[in-house]
């Protein structure tokens, strides 16, 4: 079966999905007022960062207000690009990333135009995120969720929530059976890019620990593929 860059599209329909065994809702009463939506964009779809989505990430990051000056490279960045923090040094590491097939998340779509992202892929892929080591997990598919971006217009909506919904998924279906997250409560002074802990919990994320003081190490158990459901 060919892979298919496109997130299942019934993401974007209910404000649920359905992952194994797993219902998740993310309009659930666990969520604080800070994780709650108060109101819903509809029509939203979702489609991995891949060669033919280049353009459409390129087009987000150098939007007004966007995270140009990162480009998603904080924590992907290995010793020798550490040196080069530039904007431009940044955009050409990550594209090389792209270029090479590794994964490096998806981007939301609203009327055919790229809003919002998430940054979803296999932890080794990052720096140290201060995840848990299990011996008895394969390395290789476990995935680390490490950062959204919504336009400030476009917040508040239940963006944020459907992206969660649709990175799992998109990492289920990429063969990951963990994906661990970094949130932080709603009150961090920082690090609130990688999401409020609410809206994991209210996904099914489970607490395992700490990264530093200020973030929650989260974690989700994906039940495995039927046949024919991989990309």
């Amino acid at each position: 079966m060919g892979v298919n860059s496109s997130v299942d599209p019934n993401v974007a329909a209910v404000p649920w999905l359905v992952i194994g065994a797993l219902k998740v809702d993310h309009l659930g009463d666990k969520l604080t007022n800070r994780d709650r939506p108060t109101s819903q964009v509809q029509g939203i779809s979702f489609r991995a960062v891949e060669g033919d989505t280049w353009a459409d990430f390129e087009r987000l990051f150098e939007g007004p207000g966007a995270p140009k000056y990162c480009w998603c490279m904080v924590w992907r960045a290995v010793r020798p690009e550490r040196v080069n923090r530039d904007s431009k040094s940044r955009k050409s590491y990550i594209q090389q990333r792209v270029e090479s097939g590794v994964p490096i998340g998806i981007i939301g779509y609203l009327d055919g135009e790229p809003i919002a992202w998430c940054s979803i892929a296999p932890r080794h892929t990052y720096r140290n995120l201060g995840g848990i080591e299990d011996p008895q997990e394969d390395p290789e598919k476990v995935w680390s969720l490490a950062c959204f971006y919504v336009p400030r217009r476009l917040r508040g909506q239940g963006i944020s929530h459907r992206m969660l919904s649709a990175a799992v998924e998109h990492a289920r279906r990429r063969g990951a059976s963990v994906v661990e997250a970094y949130p932080v409560d709603p009150e961090s002074p920082s690090y609130r890019f990688m999401g409020y802990i609410g809206s994991f919990r209210a996904a099914g994320f489970e607490e395992v620990g700490r990264a530093g003081t200020r973030r929650h190490v989260m974690r989700l158990k994906l039940e495995p593929l039927s046949t024919g459901d991989a990309e």
